[in-house]
């Protein structure tokens, strides 16, 4: 998702109040990560958040934003694996009241991860959870931003996208010329997180045939369209 989309999705957003929730959270984790790469990015076992991971990484270097820079953590990383993706899930038990912890989470959080999360919020760690309306992991959690698919306008794709791009941004506000970056942009003899680690999964969710979900379903095809049409791509001619 490059800059004209994001701008093409916080327009219209604006009306929904979805736009000051992920500025909110972004505001507040900015606020938060106090010390150069003290914030902590964990999703679960079976779902790693690359991509938000990079647009993270992405995002501190170009606003000059030493306390955003991610550090990536892996319920199992491989041995040979380069060093800035070699911080296994112990990491946690180095945990500091300085650091922050990004949990991103599309799915249910497993037993093992809660209780992660639980000898981590002992500490003093301040604990941030982007998911889709996990009441368990939002009461770990300092501060929580949920998007439930079933009344959610955008997707748990996009809402990454827009709170990556306004972390960055000086008090919150809109505007940055260089908003947001496709992966593609990264790259991985640099030392950055691509998509060659590990292949990235843009997920949209369906809700349930309720009116609420009717709504947000229709301005999620809404939105999807006008992206097509930002981004140049064909729609199908069936």
């Amino acid at each position: 998702m490059n800059a004209d989309q994001i701008a093409a999705l916080r327009v219209l957003l604006a009306p929904t109040g979805w736009l000051e929730r992920t500025r909110a959270f972004a505001r507040a984790l900015r606020q938060s990560s106090r010390s150069p790469q003290g914030l902590l990015v964990l999703g679960t076992p079976a779902d790693e958040p690359w991509h938000m991971t990079a647009h993270l990484a992405d995002e501190s270097r170009l606003a000059g934003i030493p306390e955003l820079e991610p550090t990536l953590i892996r319920w199992a990383p491989p041995a040979d694996a380069p060093p800035h993706l070699r911080h296994g899930i112990d990491r946690l038990a180095a945990a500091t009241r300085t650091e922050t912890l990004l949990v991103v989470s599309g799915q249910y959080a497993p037993a093992e991860l809660l209780e992660r999360l639980n000898d981590v919020r002992k500490i003093g760690t301040t604990i941030f959870a982007l998911d889709q309306g996990d009441a368990e992991l939002d009461g770990l959690a300092n501060e929580a931003l949920a998007v439930p698919p079933q009344s959610s306008p955008m997707s748990f794709d996009a809402a990454q996208h827009l709170v990556t791009a306004a972390v960055g941004e000086p008090g919150g506000q809109a505007g940055r010329s260089h908003g947001s970056y496709p992966l593609e942009e990264l790259d991985d003899d640099d030392g950055d997180y691509g998509p060659r680690h590990a292949s990235h999964r843009a997920d949209r969710w369906d809700g349930p045939a309720a009116h609420s979900a009717g709504r947000a379903g229709r301005l999620r095809s809404r939105l999807a369209r006008i992206l097509d049409t930002v981004s140049g791509s064909e729609p199908d001619s069936a």
